[in-house]
């Protein structure tokens, strides 16, 4: 888990590095709206289709899911975590969290159409503590 959140924080810090067909060399850009950022970010646990996962624990589905009407709960997970999934604060800007939150609240079934803001996300993303050594 610790190196998916290393990962993770290095994917959406900075632009990536990827090799071409060519073996030269290609920046792919940080993730910025909702689709980019639920793609890069959620989509390989909770599935392209936001339907979720079971196997060895069950991954919670996004499609469809009436936890969402509400923006303070969907916030509140994807910044501070929930069970087995990280929280992401410090690894997404507060305004990849309100792009992803307000993708997942209007698609896969979801039609909460207020947007969610980088605000709303101020509001409730709390930095995450430093480690003491």
């Amino acid at each position: 888990m610790k190196k998916l959140i290393v990962l993770t924080t290095l994917l959406l810090a900075s632009p990536a590095v990827a090799q071409d067909s060519a073996g030269g060399v290609v920046r792919v850009p940080k993730p910025v709206t909702g689709e980019q950022v639920y793609g890069a970010v959620c989509q390989a646990c909770h599935m392209a289709d936001a339907k979720g996962a079971t196997g060895a624990g069950t991954i919670p589905a996004l499609a469809s899911n009436p936890k969402l009407t509400g923006a303070a709960y969907p916030i509140m997970v994807v910044a501070g975590g929930k069970g087995a999934m990280p929280g992401f604060s410090g690894m997404l800007s507060n305004a990849q969290m309100a792009e992803v939150v307000t993708y997942v609240r209007t698609h896969f079934g979801n039609a909460y159409a207020k947007p969610v803001t980088e605000a709303d996300v101020a509001k409730i993303a709390k930095p995450p503590a430093a480690a003491s050594h």
